[in-house]
């Protein structure tokens, strides 16, 4: 389990809320979020004590602060690796984990799910990776939602061309489920 952070973004806010980004900023710009704001930036900070607060004071559950459940997204054709891969995650007890076929299905479970990880299969016929990575980074609900790649067998210089289009990560093993978790922890270790 990695340390809590003791400061969040209204990003970080809004996703363990599981509200858009723009909610939190009217709570903290109306008082009833404490938190400060960056110097010479628009930019909020809420300490995680003061998040607390008002998770309690306002009947938000706090199991995802306290838990750390981590809302992953599978967008895979092979319906069955999609499948085993969520299975293996929610083995953990720590994941909360959707699946989609298509990229349509991608971001209309995306909008509702709001999820912290985003697991795309890049070999997937039905599925655009690149597409749906520029989609995550210019929608600001998804500002905080991580990116990971999966492609077996990719050589170095492709998994840095992949990093370089916007991707958090890559999985070169999907097989691998220490490595899917691994990949899982690493991006979203900044969250919690």
């Amino acid at each position: 389990m990695h340390k809590r952070k003791d400061v969040l973004t209204t990003g970080q806010v809004a996703q363990i809320c599981n509200v858009a980004p723009r909610t939190v900023t009217k709570w903290f710009d109306s008082g009833q979020l404490k938190g400060y704001r960056i110097p010479g930036s628009r930019d909020r900070r809420i300490p995680t004590s003061e998040l607390i607060r008002f998770m309690k004071a306002h009947d938000i559950p706090t199991d995802t602060l306290e838990v750390g459940k981590i809302r992953v997204l599978i967008i895979d054709s092979d319906w069955q690796g999609a499948e085993d891969i969520g299975a293996a995650l929610e083995a953990k007890g720590t994941y909360e984990v959707r699946t989609a076929q298509s990229s349509f299905d991608a971001g209309l479970v995306a909008q509702k799910l709001l999820p912290h990880v985003i697991l795309i299969n890049l070999m997937a016929p039905d599925i655009d990776a690149k597409k749906v990575c520029q989609y995550v980074r210019s929608t600001e609900d998804l500002a905080q939602t991580k990116v990971v790649a999966v492609a077996a067998n990719l050589r170095d210089t492709e998994a840095e061309a992949l990093h370089d289009q916007g991707f958090d990560a890559v999985i070169t093993q999907p097989e691998n489920n220490a490595q899917v978790i691994k990949a899982i922890q690493d991006v979203t270790a900044i969250i919690y």
